[in-house]
């Protein structure tokens, strides 16, 4: 397995840290798909008893990064390109054109401010390099929008498929040749919400999460 390189697991929280560290390891590509996870070595290098890795793989296998088998312990789960296209992008559509029309009225300035500076944090981290607060940033933003539909059943649905969607956000953000294209392109679909036409915010959400295909297929090209 490989080796993660990180600081001991402090006292507190143990389970928790311990599933933000694997988490992070997984999305940015350290721990590669199919790579086994196992709990004796894994509880070793972080500093930590059995119980808190075995719970986090558990919550970790909840969120669709890891998949343990009989017999054989747990290994990490890839984002593939055909689940990206074929799963993932499909069901975000769906989900967000509902609960982006349903946000529309309900959205204040308040609001539209919180979205405007989750755009600055975008730009920020491109600047840095920064992929995981970009990646960061870029769910916020979705899931803001989400919960402010007041559609819990939307908000269910999408924290079901969030740890998945911000693994392949991690995974092209290499691909793009320009990040700050990820913070113009969050400012451009904020600003057709400002806008407040329905018609026009559900083809900028289509466009915008098709988008998002484009940096791995262009990687693949390469």
């Amino acid at each position: 397995m490989t080796e993660l390189g990180l600081r001991r697991v402090p006292r507190q929280s143990r389970r928790d840290h311990v599933v933000e560290i694997l988490r992070e390891a997984i999305t940015s590509g350290r721990l590669k798909p199919g790579e086994r996870l196992i709990e004796v070595d894994l509880s070793r290098e972080l500093g930590t008893s059995r119980a808190p890795v075995r719970e986090a793989l558990r919550q970790l296998e909840q969120e669709g990064l890891v998949a343990s088998y009989p017999y054989r312990g747990s290994e990490v789960l890839g984002v593939s390109q055909d689940e990206v296209e074929q799963v993932l992008v499909p069901i975000r559509i769906t989900l967000e054109r509902f609960a982006f029309s349903r946000a529309l009225g309900r959205l204040d300035e308040d609001d539209i401010e919180k979205l405007q500076a989750i755009v600055v944090e975008m730009e920020e981290a491109a600047r840095l390099g920064a992929t995981e607060r970009l990646a960061d940033a870029d769910i916020a933003f979705h899931e803001l929008i989400i919960v402010c539909s007041e559609q819990r059943h939307c908000l269910q649905l999408w924290k079901t498929i969030q740890p998945r969607v911000r693994a392949y956000f991690r995974r092209d953000a290499p691909a793009h040749d320009d990040p700050l294209s990820v913070a113009r392109q969050h400012q451009e679909l904020l600003d057709v919400i400002k806008i407040g036409d329905e018609a026009a915010v559900l083809d900028a959400i289509d466009r915008h999460i098709h988008i998002h295909l484009a940096p791995k297929a262009l990687a693949d090209e390469g």
